[in-house]
């Protein structure tokens, strides 16, 4: 990250720039309307007052942490669907162009990688995905909306933004990027897929690839447990103070180390049956033989009616305070419920007939190849193009299983072996990480602003413990990283200090520990 290309202007004179850009873009960009361009000061607290509520609960405000250029615009990709989009233009500008991406079923910015990004001189963009707030009521009947969610908007963002920043700049970018998690993973690979040219490097963490299934899969699970009232039904309590405490019981020393957390939650063949109640039990330290039976639904893969694997199984571990109200509260998650109604059905459709009939269904529809499934990646291969990705070992959300089918897809579609696929894709399996972030692992690995004060320094920054700059180093200097140094932060707050680190292995290998030493120094495991 060393090389700086100055924006070479006083600070009046990048004002003075900013202030007379809007005129400039409005009248050089087809189909763009500007809304504002406007010079923001480092430490600036930001509110985003025109965003749609529902976007609050991810960012209400955010703190600048560069002097730059804030340009506000409108790009109408049809006569029935535009794209809101930032590009925020930073004063120090390295010559790196970044395009962010979204969470859920994406309609709001995420400001936080803008702040993060341009703080260390990217030019970067980021856009609502095409439509406002967390809802999928958009989509209803209207496929230039679904078209903008599904792969249109994420390459919109690359075209656009490349062409404001060399405007801006008075110069084209030197090189590409691009940072997203969940469904900004999944349009990650959606670049990789389908728009090879778009990015020299993509880091693309937990995606929501296999997008339909994971929809289907979402409700297979509220089919499962059913809904507060329905016997096989598992309360948040029961899940962290019963079921997870068995499953640690089970599996946690596999690797050698009984600390919270599971290395690898493919080695554990969870037994559930320990907890169902004896006659003579307590029933607040066990479950029914239905509840059981319900959480051997839930550890186990989904297959369609022909016998075919749809979606890999839930990974014991995964259980977490983040997300269990989320995932297990006796309710249809959001994004499962709104891509049925608005993407699949409508509005009235009656969610709770849903069955395998509906998921094969959705399967077969796959609007505008949502699926991002595509194992033929030659032409990001040839093109030089580098994808680093990464996937928490204790995500409920996405499970990390089916990142590791996708690559084995690659694998056979491409005929290569994982030496082969290093060239250009590395996948590290982060233990201990929950969605994205979060979780008892060490999950720090510069995916995002670190801690809670998001300060950035010399060791955060450090190509050893960050997936941004490790795979600009990957990019620019042809350096591939062989492990990602993870984090753990006291409480999760970096003031508070590191409560141990450890280095996660980029797959096929696994992370072991050597058996003599300090299990919390990372120096004590290795790659195998």
């Amino acid at each position: 990250m060393s090389t700086q290309i100055s924006f070479g202007e006083p600070l009046a004179l990048f004002e003075a720039t900013c202030n007379n850009f809007a005129t400039q873009v409005a009248n050089s960009i087809a189909n763009t309307t500007i809304f504002f361009a406007d010079t923001v000061s480092t430490g600036t607290n930001l509110t985003f007052p025109d965003q749609d509520p529902s976007c609050a609960s991810t960012t209400s405000s955010q703190v600048v942490l560069a002097d730059m250029c804030r340009v506000a615009l409108n790009v109408s990709t049809s006569a029935q669907s535009g794209i809101i989009m930032e590009v925020w233009l930073p004063r120090n500008w390295t010559g790196r162009f970044l395009s962010t991406g979204n969470g859920g079923l994406g309609g709001c910015i995420q400001y936080v990688d803008l702040a993060y990004a341009t703080a260390l001189g990217f030019a970067t963009v980021g856009s609502n995905n095409g439509h406002n707030g967390t809802s999928g009521a958009s989509f209803y009947h209207n496929p230039e909306v679904l078209a903008d969610f599904a792969y249109r908007s994420i390459h919109t963002n690359s075209v656009v933004g490349k062409e404001i920043t060399k405007m801006f700049y008075g110069a084209p970018h030197n090189t590409s990027y691009y940072l997203g998690c969940s469904t900004g993973g999944r349009q990650g690979f959606k670049s990789m897929q389908d728009f090879p040219d778009d990015f020299d490097g993509i880091v693309a963490g937990s995606p929501g690839i296999n997008w339909n299934s994971l929809m289907s899969w979402e409700d297979y699970i509220y089919s499962v447990l059913g809904n507060a009232s329905s016997p096989t039904f598992i309360s948040n309590d029961q899940w962290l103070g019963l079921v997870h405490q068995n499953i640690l019981k089970q599996c946690d020393f596999i690797d050698g180390v009984v600390d919270g957390i599971i290395e690898d939650p493919n080695l554990c063949d969870y037994k559930p049956e320990e907890l169902i109640c004896s006659p003579s039990s307590n029933t607040s330290d066990c479950l029914t033989a239905e509840q059981v039976h319900a959480l051997r639904l839930v550890f186990s893969p989904l297959y369609n009616s022909d016998g075919k694997l749809m979606y890999p199984r839930q990974q014991p571990g995964s259980e977490n305070a983040d997300y269990i109200g989320e995932m297990y509260n006796g309710e249809l998650m959001q994004t499962s419920a709104d891509w049925f109604r608005y993407a699949v059905y409508n509005p009235s459709f009656d969610l709770s007939t849903l069955n395998v009939t509906d998921w094969t269904h959705a399967q077969e529809l796959n609007p505008f190849n949502i699926e991002t499934w595509n194992g033929n990646l030659s032409a990001f291969r040839s093109r030089g193009g580098k994808m680093l990705t990464y996937q928490g070992q204790a995500d409920m959300i996405v499970p990390p299983i089916n990142m590791e089918l996708y690559y084995a897809h690659v694998e056979r579609t491409m005929s290569l072996r994982p030496a082969e696929l290093d060239d250009f894709l590395r996948f590290f399996r982060i233990s201990g990480m929950s969605h994205c972030a979060g979780g008892p692992g060490a999950w720090e690995i510069g995916q995002t602003l670190p801690g809670a004060s998001g300060e950035l320094s010399e060791e955060t920054l450090s190509p050893e413990r960050n997936v941004l700059t490790a795979l600009v180093k990957w990019v620019e200097e042809g350096v591939a990283p062989d492990t990602i140094l993870g984090t753990k932060y006291v409480n999760d707050t970096e003031e508070l200090g590191v409560q141990f680190s450890r280095r996660h292995c980029r797959y096929p290998l696994r992370n072991t520990y050597n058996g003599t030493g300090d299990s919390i120094n990372p120096d004590s495991w290795f790659c195998q």
